[in-house]
This record gives C-alpha cells, structure tokens and sequence, in this order.
C-alpha cells in the first residue's frame, strides 16, 4: 500500500512492513541504528524529472536549495542528473565544488553575503558562478569592488521584493515588503539604472522569490507577473537579459493538504515566460527560467526512523517517547509543524490508540506529535517514521543537549549505503580546548 501523504509511490508498505524501494526499513534501522535518517534516490529525482519533463520546450535550469538538503552524495546526484544548485553560504559553495557541481550552474542567493564569499564565488570555476543575486545596493557596490579586486567580472540579478503574501507561516515567508529579502519595484528599478555605472558587475537577470510551502499558484502568479513586468524594464534600458530566476517554494503534502501538482506549477511558467508570454512578445525576450526547489525535490524523499523508548501515562494524555528528538528535527518544535507518524510494522489485531509523540531532550517544545493515532499494543524498541522529513531535516539538526547527529542512508534499488556516518562522542568536542 503507497503511503498517500508522502504521495511517492518508493515509500510503501508491503504486507504489513513499511519498505523504501522494496528495502524494509527495519532491515535499515538493525544495520545502521536508530535515530537514522532514509532517503530514496528514485524518489528525490522523480520531481526533477517531472520538472524536466513540463518545461521542455523551454530554456530552463534547476537549481537544487542546497539548504534543504546539503548531503554531498544528494547534491552530487542533482549534479550528475544535470541540475544545479542555490547556495546561500559560503559553506554551500564549497559543498557543490566537492559535490562537482559546475560553476555555471550555480546561483547565490541570500541577503548578508561576505566579501570573502563573494571572492570564493568569483574563482569558482574558470569564470565563475552563474549568478549572484543581489538584494540591495551596497551589495552590489561591494561585489563591484571585490570583482575588480579578483579581476573577473561578477554576473549578477535583482531580486525583487514583489510585497505578495504567499500565504504561508510567517517564518518562511520572504517576498512581503515587511520582510529582509528583495528589493521594492523603486529601488530595483534604480540599482538596475546605478549598475550601468560599475565596470565589474554585469546585470543578467531578475529573480524573486516569495516563500517556502506554497499550497497555492495564486501568490505565484501575482510574483511571476511582477518579475516579467520588471524583466521588460530592464530589457527597455538596453541591459541584455539572460534569465530569469523564479526561486522555488511551491509545497508538498504533509497531512492532507491540497499542493499543486509539478504540472500546473510548470504551465504556470510557461504561460508567464514561454514562447506565448506577454513578455516575448513585447520584448521577443526568451530568457532561461532558473528554479530554485528545495522541499519540492528532497521533501518526500526521506523519513526519519526512530525507536520507541518508553510508554508513559499522564494524567490527561499519554506518550511514546522516542529516541529520535528536536535536535534532529526541528520543524515540528520551530514551526509547530505537522509530520504524519507511522509504525514501521502494522498490526491489524490492534485497536489504535491516541498519543503524544515526544523526544528525551529537556525542553516542552520536544515533540513529534500531538493526539497522534497509532496502534494501542505499541511498545518499547518498536520503530516508528516520522514522514516527510528529507527537507529541512538533517540540515537544521543540531547537537543540543550534547546529542550526537545521527546517520543519514541513501536507498537505490536493493542497495543501501550509509552518506553520513552517525556521529560519536568525540565528534561533540572536536575542536574544543
């Protein structure tokens, strides 16, 4: 049975056993341990190539949010599948120069970048990245001057701050005027103007970039048509405009929530950037659309898979405490967010029952789940998925409470293999004096 909410047909049981292409996750979890983190390549490249599949025809790139998933042999999959990467640190870009990802394919986003990564973007590769993109004018002030400083000239695009609310948690939204990111139409407007004034920036694109978990396309479209009204600005200043960077945020299924589907979201671009958009035929501009997903790509394609530790009785609730914790994953103690939980073994003599499932960590926002329906003969060293968890999951963990991080393993067919080692207590102080 296909396992509806992480909507992947390579998470499903088999019988009564959950299994991740064909593999039982209980195999997984007595070979490598528990807390432990799985993925599946299949699933993590089905939507790439769903995306790729959509938008043929038009002139596009795929750059995976390295902050959603930073595991090399993860970026080093997109890479060899032909997609590139949205750094926002220096540490990112030093990930996809390990993971061989090449420097055209890179975009670098982010609102505080530093000269010393903008001089490791410059020398990425013989010419450097594809693009920076650019989010205020002192920003672009300084990059012109640690480009004359390396001797090579930075590519670069604005970022527009389209002031849409994409209707989603407050945290994750970035395109309102309110938030840090972007620039309001004025002032891009401007900076596109100041740019033709510095020798060693060249203004190729207009990007934006609105929100992350967007369950509808309206807020896109709303972002899209102010980006394409803005491209045509600066395609009127004779600046020779080569993309145009959509940033990603389009949802995934967590419980029952309606996502759009890859295929609408990519006739949406179409209909914005294609041969038929407004903008090729007031402008004849056909500029390459670069996309930015992150959850969309790595979300669905991973679970993390725990062991229950204790049953314990409250006096309003009951709880199963498990050993994975909010240092491992965040999201639901950061942006109360929902996880389904499954037993990675079903039993169907039981009756369920209703828990709260919670961490060890000492803190009250340590939980998984609240109210949760699980099997009423659950009990100790029985495993558990928390679903959903291949975004935003390793990549926010933490060592809190002098945790160590747990492994991560990449499933392909029948063969599973460990890309993160879990960490040892040695690990919790090395670098320490």
């Amino acid at each position: 049975m296909t396992l509806p909410i992480m909507n992947s047909r390579h998470f499903r049981y088999v019988g009564n056993e959950l299994q991740v292409e064909g593999v039982p996750l209980s195999r997984i979890a007595e070979k490598f341990g528990t807390p432990v983190y799985v993925y599946s390549e299949a699933a993590l490249l089905e939507p790439l190539d769903r995306i790729r599949s959509c938008l043929s025809g038009l002139d596009h790139l795929v750059c995976f949010a390295a902050k959603a998933n930073s595991n090399l042999s993860i970026l080093r999959l997109f890479a060899g599948a032909g997609a590139g990467l949205d750094a926002v640190s220096g540490g990112e870009l030093f990930r996809a120069r390990k993971a061989g990802v090449p420097a055209d394919r890179i975009v670098f986003s982010g609102v505080g970048k530093t000269e010393k990564e903008m001089e490791e973007a410059l020398r990425f590769g013989r010419s450097g990245i594809l693009a920076f993109n650019v989010e205020s004018a002192e920003e672009l002030t300084v990059l012109n001057r640690v480009a004359e400083r390396v001797g090579r000239q930075a590519r670069f695009s604005i970022r527009l701050n389209p002031d849409v609310d994409p209707k989603t948690h407050p945290y994750i939204s970035t395109g309102l005027r309110k938030n840090k990111f972007g620039l309001p139409r004025a002032e891009a407007s401007r900076l596109a103007r100041y740019s033709r004034e510095l020798r060693w920036v060249s203004l190729r694109g207009a990007s934006v970039h609105i929100g992350s978990q967007l369950l509808s396309l309206a807020p896109l479209r709303e972002a899209f048509r102010n980006l394409s009204d803005f491209a045509e600005e600066i395609v009127a200043l004779n600046i020779p405009l080569s993309h145009v960077d959509l940033g990603g945020g389009l949802g995934i299924p967590y419980r029952n929530e309606e996502a759009p589907s890859i295929e609408s979201y990519c006739a949406l671009i179409q209909k914005e950037f294609g041969s038929n958009s407004r903008l090729a035929k007031k402008t004849s501009l056909r500029p390459k659309v670069v996309l930015e997903p992150g959850r969309l790509l790595a979300g669905n394609a991973g679970v993390l898979v725990s062991e229950i530790l204790f049953r314990k009785k409250g006096v309003s609730r009951n709880f199963l405490i498990i050993d994975a914790a909010m240092n491992d994953l965040i999201r639901p103690a950061l942006y109360e967010s929902h996880h389904e939980i499954v037993p990675l073994t079903k039993s169907g003599r039981s009756r369920d029952a209703v828990f709260d499932v919670v961490g060890p960590v000492c803190e009250t926002s340590d939980v998984f789940g609240r109210a949760r329906r699980l099997p009423g003969s659950i009990a100790r060293g029985d495993l558990v998925a928390v679903l959903s968890a291949g975004a935003y999951g390793f990549s926010m963990a933490s060592q809190y409470n002098s945790r160590t991080r747990v492994a991560e393993v990449l499933v392909s067919g029948n063969r599973t293999r460990v890309i993160r080692r879990r960490e040892t207590y040695e690990d919790l102080i090395r670098g320490e004096s």
